[in-house]
């Protein structure tokens, strides 16, 4: 224990003070504190150059990410989901599914990694940056991974506020009932924060459904995260026996955690300490990643990943609108 506490103390005291700044920005300018742990990451980059941080700023970047993704088993609320019926599950689910595939080929029709494909569609179909971190985790290792993360995290950010903004004027201009109208922003929105920002702002009706429909978009993080994990899984994992070796500790821990919860075996009270534990280490992870990755590099890539990103999105909103039209 003394020997990892003085192997990772140093790069794991940046990251957690470098978290706690970002959470102070974020609460002064009203911003997502994501994209401020990121960003403030990215100019610490030099800091990765030292073995003496660069221990404790891997760890932060895989262990503490696992954890972060384990704990958010927690935020899934079967009951909720189940409360909106057939229909509307059905349109999201299939249009999640559908927005991954066309991330994958359109990713490959722009000559960019397969695995780019799945990171950023998973995180426009599922719930944004919590998605792009736990898909990353699952990923084959590749050369330049973090640039892609990071650009994904900005890209999604970004793409997320202007749909905030833009949405309920698309539901206003369509004529969509509140019911629809909660099943499109809920549906097509990437953060829980941007989907009950814009769903409220329409009427309470709206805000309400279209906050079912994101949670139901949450729920399916696990089984999506695990079937992209048996899509990339090495082969060498067969060999190595035991339940772990198909599927993911943390992955196992939060269907365990979201199973007991739902349950009711876990006190209020106590799920919102489990909330604020995984929302913070999510922050900490996500000042790592940041500082594992060269802001040169993340620029290098061009305009093809953005160009990619912002087609997905727009692709999974109008799938959205044709279920709600043509199906709901």
């Amino acid at each position: 224990m003394l020997a990892f506490v003085k192997s990772h103390y140093a790069g794991i005291f940046v990251c957690a003070i470098t978290a706690i700044a970002a959470n102070a920005l974020a609460h002064r300018y009203q911003a997502p504190v994501m994209l401020f742990a990121l960003l403030l990451g990215l100019a610490l980059h030099f800091l990765y150059d030292s073995k003496r941080h660069q221990v404790g700023i891997d760890f932060c970047s895989k262990a503490v990410l696992r954890f972060a993704v384990a704990l958010l088993g927690v935020r899934i609320a079967f009951a909720d989901i189940v409360s909106l019926g057939v229909m509307p599950p059905l349109i999201v689910i299939g249009s999640m599914l559908v927005t991954i595939f066309f991330g994958v080929f359109l990713a490959r029709l722009l000559g960019l990694p397969k695995v780019f494909g799945v990171l950023s569609g998973g995180a426009v179909a599922v719930c944004g940056v919590s998605a792009a971190a736990a898909i990353s985790t699952v990923l084959p290792k590749k050369a330049h991974q973090e640039k892609f993360f990071a650009l994904t995290v900005i890209s999604i950010t970004a793409l997320g506020t202007l749909a905030m903004l833009t949405y309920p004027l698309v539901t206003d201009f369509l004529g969509l009932s509140d019911e629809q109208a909660g099943v499109f922003i809920g549906g097509a929105i990437h953060d829980v924060a941007q989907v009950v920002g814009a769903g409220y702002s329409v009427s309470t009706e709206t805000g309400d459904i279209a906050t079912y429909i994101k949670l139901l978009r949450v729920a399916l993080l696990l089984p999506i995260v695990v079937m992209i994990f048996f899509a990339f899984k090495e082969k060498s994992s067969r060999l190595s026996g035991g339940v772990s070796s198909f599927i993911p500790g943390f992955l196992i821990a939060f269907f365990m955690l979201a199973l007991v919860n739902n349950l009711g075996f876990i006190p209020a009270p106590l799920v919102e300490i489990i909330k604020s534990i995984s929302g913070g280490a999510l922050v900490v992870a996500m000042v790592a990643i940041g500082v594992k990755t060269s802001l040169k590099q993340v620029v290098s890539v061009g305009w093809k990943p953005v160009f990619l990103m912002t087609m997905e999105t727009v692709f999974f909103a109008l799938l959205i609108l044709a279920g709600i039209f043509f199906i709901g």
